[in-house]
């Protein structure tokens, strides 16, 4: 069974030094029926303009997977971390028992594009820890790249929850299928351009959402030059 979440439908604010979407509840956007899908808890997509930021604010208990489409982001934490965030890379943070962090945009001119997504932990009040890592764009096109884990396998990060998440990127008319264990359900987010899923035919199109259940595989392919996130939960 799959379960289209439309761009449009998103949760949406703007606060003029940032536009952001929310698939699931976040903040001041509280819908009962999108609140999270198993381990995952958030999926924003965020504008942030340039110098502007997020303050230091603290996180415990979820982990934090961030990934840059345009633009560079400047991070700062309470374990001594202080980094940019280029296009192309992830980055992970098990919050655990707790972390304070900033991230800051310190472009002059250049917005800064990105997912934030937040998992439930396996178990609460694990010891914060932190990686970031690029990813080698052609082991990732027109097929599923593993880029993080529960064991950080095939060298992808690590993550304290039995979730699986693959990026991909997907010429037009190129197929790729994932299958999926007995039990198990995945999310696929798209990022840029645009996806049909097979054998159903819809097209998704960035900022697209897809929940999908008791099924046995997920087979999309792309529509035109595409990106996507695919969460096995």
């Amino acid at each position: 069974m799959i379960s289209i979440r439309r761009s449009a439908e998103r949760g949406h604010a703007d606060h003029g030094w940032l536009k952001t979407y929310h698939t699931f509840s976040f903040a001041d956007y509280q819908d009962p029926a999108h609140h999270s899908f198993r381990a995952l808890r958030v999926m924003n997509e965020d504008w942030v303009a340039p110098g502007q930021g997020f303050g230091t604010h603290p996180h415990r208990d979820m982990e934090i997977i961030t990934y840059v489409l345009e633009g560079t982001l400047q991070h700062k934490d309470s374990m001594g971390n202080g980094t940019n965030i280029t296009p192309g890379e992830f980055q992970r943070m098990s919050a655990g028992t707790g972390i304070l962090h900033s991230e800051f945009n310190p472009s002059a001119d250049e917005t800064v594009h990105l997912y934030q997504i937040w998992l439930f932990p396996k178990r609460k009040g694990i010891t914060p820890s932190y990686e970031q890592r690029r990813f080698d764009p052609a082991s990732m096109r027109n097929r599923l790249r593993l880029v993080a884990s529960p064991d950080g396998r095939d060298d992808s990060l690590t993550i304290q929850q039995d979730a699986f998440v693959y990026a991909a990127t997907l010429d037009a008319g190129s197929e790729v299928r994932h299958e999926l264990a007995e039990g198990r359900s995945a999310y696929l987010q798209v990022l840029r351009g645009s996806v049909v899923l097979a054998p159903d035919g819809e097209t998704l199109v960035a900022g697209d959402g897809v929940r999908f259940t008791e099924a046995s595989a997920v087979t999309f392919a792309g529509g035109e030059s595409a990106e996507v996130l695919l969460f096995d939960l």
